[in-house]
């Protein structure tokens, strides 16, 4: 194995080669690899994270890679993994969704020329939008067998429902990224892509679309001009089976108006001990030894969960950068600890977004201000004064972080940033008053 192949088989994130020459290939000079992201939506998932990372291990070990936006394919969709038709999308919404997504790829791969293989970004829109559909027919579906195409698990199991089918369409998308590939190789000199497991077959027909080109073009083409390769990551998924990045919440996205900074930091932090020795491997950069040491933690000192926090900080600060880190760690302390008077204004909404709250009038907190001990019945904290009272009693209620008593009241100087005050019941219960 080359030494790329090593590391992502470590990781977990090897799964099938369509050569075993692709070892030889990669460890006798630098190559361009290509992975390919469809725009399906306006931002990315952990999900695609997973080849993002693989690109990220490809340019460490010296390789370039290309981040491929799929504005052309994106209008199309891919039928792997459909079990129905996609809802196709206009060109209009597709660009507006490459530009989301492609600051994305800057915070995981180094564009800079100063890089030994700087990360190339392109998008299929720019060559694919140029072919017309007879070029397409003559020149490239020519080399396509119908056979071949309806033998792939993805269009099979539809051709086999009657009700889901698969329109001409979705059926053409195997032809449309092996142009990619096939473009990517005659233009920047690509030999190797990368997909999920579930892509080994358009990667076998880029591979051989690239193949027959050069053939019916130079019969005697030399063997440097129909060199490429396919390498696939498993469909990698939760300990329990279950798919990554799905919560009660939806999905956990790579852009911060999606999921914010702290959620995406509480995601990692709250991995169980059997998802995190995978997650450390899969989603950070950290070498061999520093894993196998914070994997050495899970086993002998669960409940300081080290490799949890390590997980956390290095993907936030991977994709958001260490201010959003800073952010995120201070959020989370002042929610454990209770003391939330530090937070700004943005991290407390932020924070604090899920909670039981209710409204009250602000007129109340002037002068002697409202007894604590009438509110707390009115909130989720507590069934009945009789109730609240006893919390009081046993020191069990905080106010913005401080510990109240049983005469205590609430006034103007209670409120967070002007408009919130926040009660905690035990560790753990939480409830926002807002006042208008």
């Amino acid at each position: 194995m080359s030494d790329l192949l090593s590391e992502l088989s470590w990781r977990g994130l090897l799964h099938q080669t369509t050569s075993d020459a692709i070892g030889t290939h990669l460890a006798s000079g630098v190559r361009s690899v290509y992975v390919g992201f469809d725009p399906t939506g306006d931002s990315l998932t952990i999900g695609n994270l997973i080849p993002m990372m693989c690109l990220a291990h490809v340019q460490r070990h010296g390789h370039r890679p290309i981040a491929l936006l799929g504005g052309g394919t994106g209008m199309i969709g891919d039928p792997s993994g459909k079990s129905a038709e996609r809802q196709l999308q206009t060109r209009a919404q597709v660009e507006a969704h490459v530009e989301r997504i492609r600051p994305l790829f800057e915070r995981v791969l180094d564009f800079s020329p100063s890089a030994k293989a700087p990360a190339v970004l392109v998008n299929n829109v720019d060559w694919l939008s140029k072919l017309s559909y007879l070029d397409v027919l003559r020149d490239v579906g020519k080399h396509f067998s119908v056979n071949m195409m309806i033998q792939k698990e993805s269009v099979a199991s539809r051709l086999n429902t009657r009700e889901q089918g698969i329109s001409y369409t979705e059926f053409s998308y195997m032809i449309l990224q092996a142009y990619d590939y096939f473009h990517l190789h005659k233009t920047y000199g690509c030999t190797l892509q990368l997909g999920g497991s579930d892509q080994f077959g358009n990667i076998v027909a880029g591979i051989d679309l690239i193949r027959r080109i050069a053939l019916s073009t130079a019969p005697g083409a030399a063997s440097s001009d129909t060199e490429a390769f396919g390498v696939t990551a498993p469909l990698v998924t939760k300990a329990d089976g279950g798919k990554i990045g799905k919560t009660e919440s939806g999905a956990i996205w790579l852009s911060g108006h999606r999921t914010s900074p702290y959620a995406f930091y509480q995601f990692w932090l709250n991995a169980t001990d059997a998802d995190v020795v995978n997650y450390l491997r899969w989603y950070t950069l950290l070498d061999r030894a520093t894993i196998e040491a914070l994997i050495e933690t899970v086993r002998t000192n669960p409940g300081a969960r080290e490799a949890q926090r390590s997980l956390a900080r290095e993907v936030v600060r991977m994709i958001h950068g260490d201010t959003e880190l800073a952010r995120a760690e201070a959020a989370a302390q002042a929610l454990f600890s209770g003391d939330v008077r530090g937070l700004d204004e943005a991290t407390l909404k932020e924070v604090f977004a899920e909670v039981p709250r209710s409204t009250h009038a602000r007129d109340t907190l002037a002068g002697a201000g409202v007894a604590l001990v009438d509110l707390l019945a009115q909130t989720t904290l507590a069934a009945s004064k009789r109730e609240a009272r006893e919390f009081l009693q046993n020191g069990a209620v905080s106010v913005n972080g401080e510990k109240a008593a049983l005469d205590r009241a609430l006034t103007s100087a209670d409120l967070l940033h002007g408009t919130t005050t926040l009660l905690r019941r035990g560790k753990k219960q939480w409830h926002a008053l807002e006042w208008g």
